[in-house]
């Protein structure tokens, strides 16, 4: 008979007292996700901790979902990957070069369609799918956001080659920044961003931005959907 009381260890070598979570700055405090029998193609998944750039450089993504600007992206998630990947023939002034031929042509051939547009770059081991920030915007919006991923998410309908997938989250971003609205240009909420990915049926992975990982006093879920009590809290009832 096993004894139920015995405390579980996670570390050899002692570890597991060197290692106190108060100890470290950069951490979160995960929270379970909602128990119950799973269902395909439900959720986003979110990693908590994870490095997006270690992760496509193991091959984990067929594709990966970011944003481009026509103008400088040479502090972006693009131009890392772009660099890293030693099969990819393009680089940051490539990229951006790419992304201000395809808006000067837009707006030669199609100014009246709606944007934002979405870019392919294939870098023979992995696809990226980049949201091209509108002409003229340091930013993007919300609204961009949910139009984009609607395409992105058309793009991906029925495309095993294009799976798995994963996303930034837009948050925190240098080159390319999320804001509510034209009139309100203060961040989102990750929460807000999640639900505008899932809205627009994006099921894949996000990465949160790294500066995420000090928010230790907040509980973080692994995946979206939030579990339906955290709507109960927010209406006042345990």
């Amino acid at each position: 008979m096993s004894n139920t009381n015995q405390t579980m260890q996670l570390y050899n070598d002692g570890a597991d007292e060197l290692l106190n979570a108060e100890s470290f700055p950069d951490r979160v405090s995960l929270l379970p996700a909602e128990h119950g029998a799973p269902q395909s193609g439900s959720r986003i998944r979110v990693l908590w901790g994870q490095d997006l750039l270690a992760d496509v450089l193991d091959g984990r993504y067929r594709a990966v979902i970011c944003g481009v600007n026509d103008q400088d992206n040479s502090h972006g998630v693009i131009a890392q990957i772009v660099s890293l990947l030693t099969t990819s023939q393009w680089s940051s002034t490539s990229v951006t070069s790419y992304a201000k031929m395809f808006q000067e042509s837009i707006q030669v051939h199609a100014s009246n369609d709606r944007e934002p547009y979405i870019l392919k770059y294939d870098l023979d081991s992995v696809l990226l799918l980049a949201v091209l920030r509108p002409r003229g915007r340091e930013y993007f919006t919300v609204g961009d956001m949910a139009r984009g991923f609607k395409t992105i998410s058309k793009m991906l309908q029925g495309r095993a080659d294009r799976r798995p997938v994963c996303s930034v989250s837009f948050l925190g971003a240098n080159s390319n920044k999320l804001v509510i609205d034209d009139a309100n240009q203060h961040e989102p909420s990750f929460e807000t961003v999640l639900q505008t990915m899932h809205d627009a049926g994006y099921r894949g992975d996000v990465y949160p931005s790294p500066q995420m990982w000090n928010y230790a006093h907040i509980g973080v879920f692994p995946s979206y959907p939030y579990p339906k009590g955290i709507d109960r809290m927010r209406a006042g009832s345990s």
